[in-house]
């Protein structure tokens, strides 16, 4: 059982995981923001990769990761910062990024480093359903790095009962068919929608992102969900030299 597990076994409502760009706002941060959040009691972290062409991503996520790759950030340094992190903390860690980096550093080679730095679960979103379960699964459970798929309001249910089969840790369920950051609070479609998914009860923790910026809408998803995932807010939030502690005590 790794680390998320421990998590969702533990606590199954208004689980906090904040999204945060490596080496971003400057190389070295990603060490000091991570722990920074840990101790303002956030529960998952996400650490983003930083990529050249981040397509599910907005403009504040774009922004970071484009300064990160100015900044010098590469994964080699990543697996580095996660190695520092894990001297002294043992929170929930999940790497997301895109497939092109990954497959440039090595498949098999990228896996096994994450097991070894201490990497609990990926998010890759252009590694569709299919190419996992005939290409990648057996390497992926083989070195025990799950991965995590997205879900959204237009996915089937028979290919949301196949991602649960294919999930060890969580669904990201996508709230919006925009890209992240929007700001404004979810609509009546959009809760319906959430209900609708709620009332598949499924057998594995989901967790809610894309739109989550404030209490409001924090609360909202986890109405629905076992709670919810931030990013551009709490960027935004760094840009403006927001201490981790207030945001998060603003959010939760």
């Amino acid at each position: 059982m790794n680390r998320i597990q421990q998590l969702f076994k533990k606590k199954q409502e208004n689980v906090c995981s904040v999204f945060v760009t490596a080496g971003y706002p400057k190389l070295e941060s990603t060490v000091d923001v991570v722990l920074d959040l840990e101790a303002a009691r956030v529960d998952m972290i996400e650490i983003g990769m930083p990529f050249s062409d981040p397509l599910a991503d907005g403009p504040t996520i774009q922004k970071s990761s484009l300064q990160a790759l100015k900044n010098g950030m590469n994964i080699p340094l990543l697996f580095e910062q996660i190695e520092e992190i894990r001297k002294t903390s043992q929170i929930p860690i999940v790497l997301m990024g895109y497939l092109n980096p990954v497959m440039a550093y090595g498949l098999e080679a990228f896996l096994e480093k994450c097991k070894d730095v201490g990497v609990d679960g990926l998010i890759i979103p252009d590694i569709s359903l299919e190419t996992y379960e005939l290409e990648y699964r057996y390497l992926f459970t083989q070195l025990g790095v799950p991965l995590t798929f997205l879900v959204t309001p237009r996915t089937s249910l028979n290919r949301i009962i196949r991602i649960q089969n294919n999930t060890e840790t969580f669904i990201y369920y996508v709230s919006s068919s925009a890209t992240t950051g929007r700001s404004s609070n979810f609509t009546e479609q959009q809760e319906s929608a959430f209900l609708q998914f709620n009332e598949l009860k499924l057998t594995v923790p989901v967790l809610a992102g894309f739109g989550i910026h404030n209490q409001e809408t924090f609360h909202t998803v986890c109405k629905y969900f076992n709670g919810g995932i931030i990013g551009s807010a709490f960027l935004r939030s760094l840009e403006k030299g927001q201490s981790a502690k207030s945001f998060v005590s603003s959010l939760i």
